[in-house]
């Protein structure tokens, strides 16, 4: 604690008395643009690594940032899910997971939560469908490799409940609304940005030039002056044909779901 009441007065005595005025400013309301959902982790810090500031992020953080279906329960996620677009008007959701999560090491053995951690089990049946997409699909995986593409998966998968509840599935159905699949890796700092089709763990990693991706499309985020991107072996695809179409609507994979087609 001690550590904690340093870093208390060190932010009153000098971070806040040289940023008085936007804080006399945040004290008037606040304007985020952005919707993140990401998970309690500790060494996960949404502003640090978008390097926003106070205001600019409106934050979802839980074990293996897991959004649970519409209706499922009535815990804070649904809420703040609503109160983000209905009342803040926010037009992009980032749902970001990450590397060594810790909640999704738990999803690949339930079992073993079945006596110690009985609550943290219980949450984990929201990221089921992801359990059973890996039964399904990755049976050759094990160790680091499966841990790896479960992070993954869950993003995708957490996106799908996402877009059960009624606010989001109009605001996609009309073009008013992005979403972002990202998943941070904490040993390079690099994220990962995912279409929404499915991705393997064999997928082709590179990284993108800022400006090449600026030229593509609007407004990506910028991460230290670079974006990582992940695609599937199935398609290579140059910057500017990134548009990935499902039966339904358009994903970019700067900018999220868009139109329904």
């Amino acid at each position: 604690m001690r550590k904690i009441l340093k870093g208390l007065h060190q932010f009153q005595t000098n971070y806040f008395s040289s940023h008085r005025e936007m804080f006399e400013q945040l004290a008037m309301g606040q304007h985020p643009r952005i919707l993140f959902i990401t998970c309690s982790d500790s060494r996960i810090d949404p502003n640090l690594i978008t390097q926003t500031e106070p205001g600019e992020l409106f934050i979802i953080r839980n074990a293996g940032n897991i959004i649970p279906p519409y209706g499922a329960t009535n815990g804070g996620e649904g809420a703040t899910i609503e109160y983000a677009i209905k009342a803040l008007g926010i037009r992009d959701i980032i749902v970001c997971g990450h590397s060594h999560c810790g909640a999704i090491k738990g999803l690949l053995q339930l079992d073993n939560l079945t006596e110690e951690m009985p609550l943290v089990r219980d949450w984990l049946k929201y990221a089921e469908g992801t359990r059973q997409l890996l039964k399904e699909n990755y049976k050759g995986y094990e160790g680091e490799d499966l841990l790896t593409v479960a992070i993954e998966e869950n993003v995708l998968t957490q996106i799908d409940n996402l877009r059960t509840y009624p606010i989001i599935h109009a605001k996609l159905y009309s073009g008013q609304l992005n979403i972002h699949a990202w998943v941070y890796k904490i040993e390079t700092g690099g994220v990962y940005v995912y279409s929404a089709e499915r991705c393997s763990i064999q997928a082709e990693h590179h990284e993108v030039d800022i400006d090449e991706f600026e030229a593509a499309v609007p407004s990506p985020p910028i991460l230290d002056g670079k974006i990582t991107s992940s695609l599937p072996l199935l398609e290579t695809m140059t910057l500017p044909d990134m548009a990935r179409k499902s039966s339904s609507s358009t994903y970019d994979l700067s900018v999220g779901f868009s139109s329904h087609e």
